[in-house]
């Protein structure tokens, strides 16, 4: 199978996933960004050998062609994005802004996140514990997604 046929279903699949499209709408990366940056890291592990920038710009999901510059400044933007997100946790840490309870709400859903891709990652084969599997991912799912709303909606708010 060509590389194209595997990396593509698999882009679609993540990008489509809702807790993805939930975390990456108040994310520093743009949709093409994300995409970007999972070929980059992720596509040679599913080739199984290094790939040639102009290889990967092949890979997009886009139907016009992307030339191997184009593919480098989105993925330039892409980690320059992640690379302060990370400087801002740091940031927030060396502050002590960890340690305060103000936190624990972002705690919460980071251990709902945990549990929904536990839950997805126990995926039962038969078609009775699936369905009921699928219902429970779906509760753990939505709820996240209310508990992030509700905090970017507070968030600007003073107590």
């Amino acid at each position: 199978m060509r590389l194209k046929e595997c990396v593509q279903p698999w882009l679609i699949s993540s990008l489509n996933d809702p807790i993805v499209q939930t975390l990456s709408h108040s994310s520093h990366l743009t949709k093409t960004q994300i995409e970007t940056l999972l070929i980059d890291i992720l596509a040679e592990n599913i080739s199984g050998k290094m790939l040639k920038y102009d290889e990967k710009a092949r890979l997009r999901l886009t139907k016009a062609k992307i030339s191997r510059g184009a593919f480098n400044r989105t993925l330039k933007q892409a980690k320059e994005n992640v690379i302060k997100s990370i400087y801002t946790v740091l940031l927030l840490g060396y502050l002590g802004v960890f340690e305060s309870t103000a936190l624990d709400p972002y705690l919460e859903i980071a251990n709902k996140l945990k549990e929904y891709l536990e839950a997805y990652q126990n995926m039962p084969n038969k078609d009775a514990e699936l369905n009921e599997h699928l219902k429970s991912m779906e509760i753990v799912r939505q709820e996240l997604e209310k508990c992030l709303k509700q905090l970017s909606n507070t968030s600007g708010n003073s107590s």
